[in-house]
Parts: C-alpha cells; structure tokens; sequence
C-alpha cells in the first residue's frame, strides 16, 4: 500500500487536510480537492507557490511525488472568478452537498508597495581594503550585501533606526529556504468566534474554539512608513497660525503620497502636499472634530490631484514667553509622547485606513496612516513629531478593549470582560527592581508599549505642488477668526494675484475645494478638466478650462461683491471681454447668489432680498 500523506490547502476560506498518497495522481487529487471545497466544475486553480506559479493542473498526467510534493506541504487554491467548463472539466460522480462557488479577486497594493516588492532591497559594501583577501571580483564576510532587515547595519545607522521597514520585514518571513510559504500576516482578533454551536453564546457559555487568545504586547519591530516630510515650511506655517491668532488648539487631515525613502532599505516615506481642516470645535487644552458632510468630496478631489489621505496632524502647543516666542517644553520621557485617549484616536484612524496586503489572508494588514504632533521641543521651539500605533493597539481599539485612564494620560486600561462583551486577558513584560522580567496584567498598562516613533522632516529646497504665491486663499472652517471662503475672499485672492499664469493662480488645493463645495455653484461635475491641468501641471488644459462658462460666472459673482472687474486680472476674458454682471442684478446678502431684477426672494436660498 502506497505511503500516505496529508496535503494542506490554503484558499480565502482557511486552510483544510486533504489525505492522499505518494503514487496518487493529479487528476485524483485535484477531485478530492473539489469535493473538499464544494466544487462541481473546475472554478478553481491549485498552486505550489503563494504568487501563483507552479500551477498543478489535472492535464500534468503526474503522481504527487513526480511534482514533488510531500507529506504536510502546503498548496494554495484561488477560485477562478466563474466556475465554468473548460478544456480541463473534472469529471465528478459524487454530488457535493453544498457545492458553491465564489471569487476572491487578488488584492491591488499600493503602487509604493508593488514598487518596493520588485525592488531588490540588499545593501552592497564596497572592497574592505584591509579586511578582504580576494580579488575584486570576490566576496567574503566583510563586503558580501546585507539583508534589509540586518540589525547591526540599522543600529549602526546615523541617527539608529530602530524599526526596519515593512517590506523588510517581509523579506525576512520570506527568506530562508521555505521562501515564506508558509507566511500568512494574521489580524490580531480579539472578538469571540461567531459559529460555535457547542454551547450557549457568551455569557451564559464560551469554549477553547471560539476564545480569543490573551494578548502579549510586544514593541514592534517594524513600522509601516519610515518618514514624514512636509513639502514645505509654508504648509505648516499656515496650519500653525490658528493657534498663533487665537491660542486654541486645532486638527487637520494630511494629503499627500507615499515614496520610497532611501535612507532607510525598502523604506516607505509620507510626502505632505496640503493639510485640510475639518469642521471642529478647539479650545486651548481640548479638540473636538464634528461631522463633516465635505469629507467623501474631498477625499475624492485629493484623489483626482494623485493625493491620498496619509495622516492627521494636530497642535498642543502652550505659550511660554510671548516676548521670545517660546512654547513649553510637556511631551518628553518623564511625561508622555502620546497620550492614551491620543493613541486610541490614531488606532481609530488607523483602522479607517487600513494597508492592502497580498500576504494577508483579510486582504490588509496595519496600517500606513501617521499621527503627526505640533509641539513643544527641547529648545522651546515648535517641533512636529511623527508616530503610528502598533498593529496589536489597532486590533484593541477596533474590538473596543482599550480605554484611556482619567487622571493620568500617560496609561490606557484594558477592558474587563462583562456580560455585553468578553475581553481576553492584556499583558505586558517589565523589569522589576530586582532586574527579573516580570508579566503584568494590562490594568493599567504603560501606552509606549503601543507607540511608533517616525522622523518628521522638511526638505533643504522646498518643493511645491500647489501654488507658491504669497497671497493665499483662505482656509476652510475657519470662521472663528473671521477667515470665510465666499465669492468676496475669492474676488480678493484673485485681485491680489495679478499673474498672468492661470495655473499658478488656480494652483492651490484650499481654493479648489471651495470651487466644487461651495453653496452657490458647486463645480463638482465640471472641474476635471482642472483638476488635471493641476496634477500635470499643464498650463494648456488650465487655458483651455478658464474658457468655460463656468469661470465667467464665477467672475461674474465675484465682480458683485465689491471688487470692480477692472481689478481683476485678465485671464478669464472669453472673446475678449469681461463677463461682468448686469447693473440690474442683485446679490443676495445672506448667500452672495445672483438674482434677476424684479424678484424680491433670493433664488438660491428663498431668504428675503433684505
């Protein structure tokens, strides 16, 4: 009797043992596999590699031990999108009970990940003239490269990198002789499974299957992105300047890109091209962010300028010598860096932005989303500080099991189980005073055990993808210091910047934003033209889109509420003439809309004309 082995298969809905044997043949096999999974047909493919390659077809006419395969190997099976006959139909007898089909469509990265996946990512040494005796074309233990995730090369970098960066981490589950195929990045749960049917649901029963395990909080050893910089001092300077005005602090939403960072190997950097700044409510030790009906349209403008959300930023600056222009020195090692109900916040963020991730089997894995602090420094100067949480803080403050202490920021608390929720148990490792390494329950547990520091820099010449004028738009919700977006503060920015470059006036992120929500004409369907001419910088679409008749109009609502059109530049002249309004129009005071002579009520609001 032929040897018998058990084969694991990996597909989108877990992993399952299928027995066969050395002699067993493909075709054979690939029905057991079928009728394991629910197949009537063949919708699916079986590989010997997570990359799918090495496909085992029933057409090979091969045993098991012919490709290779032995015993506890594990295959990966992807279902085709529509099971359907094709020149290779199993032939199965046996109805399956059950039988389904489904599509798992393989996960599309980021285009930063797809790029460093193809990277070679080693470090290469030159020659060690003293160390190495070989010739140049030789390599030896003093100059062969290193692996990205090599420890004594990062510790040894100028400052000490402490996290290797993500793909270098992969490239460490992956190496070695296996290639990582057995490499699965698993989401941290900590939810009872759903399904068991052996006893009462929680609380009245719960068992080993369906538990969460306890959770041992580790520092991570890795980060998702390994640089924050900002485009330019002006993009800070400007979000700075609501505090500076009114000593209250403030939030905003960071867009830009992700690059590679090549200071670090196969590093991730997040490049800021412009803060937005939602609705809120600040006060000088408090924030509170409100709803935002803008934010699906902003969102969707970024993404049409090539941006993408890539962090959040926010102030807790106090003022220490207004003469000087000084600011308390409060977030260092004998206070905190973040504080807890802060880190729950970043994981919440976090978990709204996760990162798509081929490794794993929920299609994404932690998170490239930062946490950047406006603060005080060592020098009293304004620093700005860049962080992430840990996968295991994400996976916490998604299952609603971490909670920020009262009376000390500086510690969170895990959650105790009760009759609404089962909590599994929280630990961390410490040194006690006798220098042992201790288990602590996580009641109360200390947040740097959750917290990932990222450099934040700004680069020595500034780069700009909006404009670079010194007359700028005005910010949105900004009212409280008497800074509004209307079709006056447009009027006024457009009668500063007498350039006769379209594009440079157009250029700025603030200003096209107000374009498509504004409440008086919204450009949302007709500003794609612009939104390209921006992102690729063409000056020829920017000529092309001011010729519309939806920029006369806005040069007309800008020329009824107080600017003269003799102030305005002239570049959105169609045919060679202003279209400036007609005298027998009227401008509603609640709403800047333009009305027809002859009417009383205001068309866009309905409010009467006084």
């Amino acid at each position: 009797m032929a040897e018998s082995i058990i084969i694991r298969i990996q597909s989108p809905d877990g992993v399952k043992r299928i027995s066969a044997s050395k002699r067993e043949s493909v075709a054979t096999f690939l029905k057991k596999v079928a009728k394991e999974f629910g197949f009537i047909n063949n919708g699916f493919s079986v590989y010997q590699n997570r990359n799918r390659t090495g496909e085992i077809s029933a057409s090979q006419n091969k045993t098991l031990s012919v490709l290779k395969i032995k015993h506890g190997d594990m295959l990966f099976l992807f279902p085709s999108s529509a099971a359907g006959p094709s020149s290779d139909v199993m032939d199965i007898s046996a109805t399956v009970q059950g039988a389904r089909s489904f599509s798992n469509p393989p996960v599309v990265e980021d285009e930063i990940d797809q790029y460093l996946s193809k990277q070679d990512g080693k470090i290469y040494r030159n020659r060690d003239a003293q160390l190495c005796r070989h010739g140049p074309m030789g390599k030896c233990v003093h100059c062969v490269p290193l692996e990205p995730f090599d420890e004594d090369y990062l510790n040894h970098l100028e400052p000490p990198v402490k996290h290797m960066s993500f793909h270098a981490n992969i490239r460490k589950l992956t190496g070695g002789a296996d290639k990582g195929k057995f490499v699965a990045l698993e989401n941290i749960s900590c939810k009872i499974k759903s399904g068991c049917e052996g006893h009462p649901p929680w609380p009245e029963g719960i068992c080993t299957k369906c538990q969460p395990s306890a959770i041992t909080l580790n520092r991570q050893k890795y980060r998702h992105v390994d640089n924050i910089m900002f485009e330019n001092h002006t993009i800070a300077d400007r979000f700075l300047d609501y505090w500076r005005k009114t000593g209250n602090q403030r939030i905003g939403y960071l867009y830009g890109r992700y690059t590679e960072h090549k200071d670090i190997p196969l590093g991730i950097r997040a490049e800021v091209a412009a803060i937005y700044e939602p609705p809120q409510i600040g006060a000088q030790n408090s924030l509170e962010l409100l709803d935002d009906p803008k934010a699906k349209v902003v969102n969707e403008i970024a993404a049409k300028l090539g941006l993408t959300k890539v962090g959040w930023i926010f102030t807790d600056l106090v003022s220490e010598d207004t003469r000087k222009g000084t600011v308390r020195y409060s977030r260092n090692k004998d206070s905190y860096f973040l504080s807890a109900e802060e880190c729950i916040t970043a994981g919440y963020f976090q978990n709204k932005e996760p990162n798509l991730c081929r490794l794993s089997p929920d299609g994404h894995f932690g998170s490239k989303f930062v946490t950047v602090v406006a603060t005080g420094g060592p020098d009293n100067q304004v620093h700005f500080e860049g962080y992430q949480v840990s996968n295991q803080c994400m996976a916490l403050v998604r299952d609603e099991c971490l909670l920020p202490c009262r009376d000390a920021p500086e510690l969170g608390y895990a959650k105790e189980s009760s009759s609404e929720q089962y909590v599994p148990d929280v630990f961390y490792k410490d040194i006690d005073k006798f220098g042992n390494e201790i288990t602590q329950l996580a009641r109360p547990l200390p947040v740097e055990y959750l917290i990932i520091d990222i450099t934040t820099t700004f680069p020595k010449d500034p780069v700009y993808t909006f404009s670079t004028s010194s007359n700028l738009f005005s910010i949105e919700n900004r009212d409280a210091l008497g800074e509004t977006q209307d079709f006056h503060s447009l009027a006024t920015y457009l009668s500063q910047n007498p350039s006769n470059v379209f594009l440079d006036i157009i250029s700025d992120f603030h200003l096209l934003l107000f374009l498509v929500t504004n409440d008086v004409m919204p450009l949302q369907d007709s500003i794609s033209l612009l939104l390209d001419a921006v992102r690729t910088r063409n000056e020829e679409l920017a000529q092309t889109w001011k010729k519309s008749e939806q920029w006369a109009t806005i040069e007309q609502l800008c020329s009824t509420v107080g600017v003269q059109p003799s102030e305005l530049p002239d570049y959105g002249a169609i045919g060679g003439s202003t279209h400036a309004a007609s005298s027998s129009m009227w401008s509603c005071v609640h709403c800047t809309f333009m009305n027809q002579a002859g009417t009383d009520n205001c068309e866009m609001c309905r409010l009467p004309r006084t």
